[in-house]
């Protein structure tokens, strides 16, 4: 339950620097191109920082290129729910598009933990869970 506490608070730490990330990369492109794919490519940039980033820190596991394959599933939901926000702010809300992906992002945070921490981690507690100390020592690096 600790460890699981000390995930949670790094998993936020994590998201904090992605969406600053994240953020940064989209005002410095809006400029160059409509805003829906300036919002797509910052936020493939992004993920692939997250994914050393939740690896390495969060989850304090090795990256192996398994989970760099799936890792882009534990975005395919941030991105829909994100998506989706993003259009409904700007287009029915009136939301400036520079601020309305900071917002949409605060949405997916609850739906992305879960399911990186069930592609990077594991299945949680018990038998071949992170806690076990099973099933994570895999000898195939990604770096």
């Amino acid at each position: 339950m600790r460890d699981q506490l000390g995930q949670i608070i790094r998993f936020g730490v994590v998201g904090g620097i992605n969406t600053g990330t994240f953020f940064g990369c989209y005002l410095l492109l809006h400029p160059w191109m409509p805003y829906f794919a300036a919002y797509t490519l910052a936020f493939l940039l992004s993920m692939v920082g997250s994914f050393f980033l939740n690896t390495y820190f969060t989850y304090r596991t090795r990256p192996t290129w398994k989970k760099f394959a799936l890792f882009p599933l534990t975005n395919v939901t941030n991105y829909v729910v994100q998506s989706a926000g993003l259009y409904a702010l700007v287009t029915w809300a009136g939301t400036d598009d520079r601020i309305a992906p900071l917002v949409a992002a605060v949405v997916a945070i609850p739906f992305t933990y879960v399911i990186s921490r069930r592609i990077l981690a594991g299945r949680g507690p018990g038998p071949g869970g992170p806690e076990s100390g099973m099933g994570e020592r895999q000898p195939s690096r990604l770096a």
